[in-house]
């Protein structure tokens, strides 16, 4: 969520820093083998999958199942980059499956996308919304998983959602505005994921599903995790989710594009890496390392990355192109949980925007002195993921006289 030099810790850098993953496709042999050597030799189908025989199945079916068990990369390269067929309310929007989620598409984009070129609170926010609609679910449950409770119960107001209004709010209008074109919340919720992670510079593009069905009943309590559990206390409560150690590394990484508020209120919007909004590997690297002293480590990442069953799947996240790939495969599973009409799901993948494969740090200069913490009115720029200009006499160039 570096091993690595993608930013500099001097208080003034030089020049601007550049982050990318080369020849993501030529390598994703060697990535997806190497991931799939650190894995446990089973993996669980969930939801319908596990009892419908290979005849039964659907195209979509057949890919999901296969992403389950490990056999298929989640990663996708298909984009629509024409027009939507029409309008909303046009009779040729309404006869194609997918053209109500491009539109959605085209909101969601408008929100995340700062004008820094890091995606803004909203994505990040977007990401762990959807983790935890479908997280609130284990193998015990009956109920609960991706199944937009979150939103549609009293769900929200519960302590581990702290800090999720503002996304709520604004997935509560998406919802109101498109639900009449026959979209879930289950499915908006996690498009909203989906869309929000290609949107941060680097971030995947995984392939999205469709055709879940919301329930208005609230989701089990106790079965999202803690920033203070022990390394076997998540293990187990992600085992519990039919996400093993591979799985469970590859989500905590959506981490590296955070700042936190409510872990430690005495430091409102320090991230956990040098580089928030940002879908690179620093937070894997970072967590072990000395950092800057605004960048905050979660007690559960550090016990993670040292636990014996995970540090050395931790240590080899810190290659973007495998990172990506584990993510996809993990996230896919995590947006499926309780959902049992997964044979029947459309796929709508090809209405997500194109993935942005490298990222000028065009204010990474500014940014390296408030990691420092030579200040502190950085905190809502960076959050909100505008550009930062500069600083004057202590203050942001950004800000004027009263």
């Amino acid at each position: 969520m570096k091993l690595f030099t993608i930013c500099s810790y001097a208080a003034v850098s030089l020049a601007p820093l550049i982050n990318a993953y080369p020849g993501m496709a030529a390598n994703m042999g060697e990535f997806h083998a190497s991931a799939k050597e650190a894995r446990q030799d089973t993996k669980q189908l969930i939801g319908d999958l596990k009892t419908l025989k290979d005849s039964q199945l659907t195209s979509v079916g057949k890919d999901i199942k296969a992403i389950l068990l490990n056999q298929q990369n989640a990663l996708s390269t298909v984009i629509d980059t024409g027009a939507p067929a029409g309008t909303p309310d046009s009779a040729a929007c309404k006869a194609d499956l997918c053209c109500i989620w491009k539109w959605i598409s085209y909101d969601m984009t408008a929100r995340f996308n700062g004008s820094s070129g890091r995606c803004t609170k909203y994505a990040r926010a977007a990401v762990r919304l959807g983790f935890h609609d479908s997280g609130a679910w284990s193998t015990s449950s009956s109920f609960g998983g991706a199944d937009g409770s979150i939103l549609l119960t009293d769900e929200i107001n519960r302590g581990e959602n702290s800090g999720l209004e503002f996304i709520a709010e604004q997935m509560k209008a998406w919802y109101s505005k498109y639900n009449k074109y026959g979209v879930s919340m289950a499915d908006l919720i996690q498009m909203g994921a989906n869309v929000a992670t290609v949107v941060c510079p680097l971030g995947p593009r995984v392939r999205s599903f469709v055709g879940r069905k919301d329930n208005a009943k609230a989701g089990p309590t106790g079965l999202l995790p803690s920033p203070r559990d022990s390394a076997d206390s998540i293990i187990k409560l992600f085992a519990a989710k039919t996400i093993d150690p591979t799985d469970l590394v590859a989500l905590v990484g959506a981490h590296t594009t955070s700042q936190q508020h409510f872990f430690d209120t005495s430091r409102d919007g320090d991230p956990q890496d040098s580089t928030p909004g940002v879908w690179d590997v620093a937070f894997y690297g970072e967590t072990t390392t000395s950092t800057p002293p605004r960048i905050i480590k979660f007690p559960s990442d550090i016990a993670l990355s040292q636990d014996s069953r995970t540090s050395a799947l931790w240590q080899g996240m810190s290659v973007q192109g495998r990172w990506n790939s584990d993510w996809s495969k993990a996230y896919t599973r995590l947006s499926l949980l309780g959902v049992n009409n997964i044979n029947d799901l459309k796929e709508c993948t090809k209405v997500l925007p194109a993935a942005r494969t490298t990222f000028v740090n065009q204010d990474q200069v500014l940014l390296d002195r408030w990691l420092q913490g030579e200040f502190d009115q950085l905190n809502n720029m960076v959050d909100d993921a505008i550009m930062l200009t500069g600083v004057i006499s202590g203050r942001s160039a950004n800000e004027t006289e009263s």
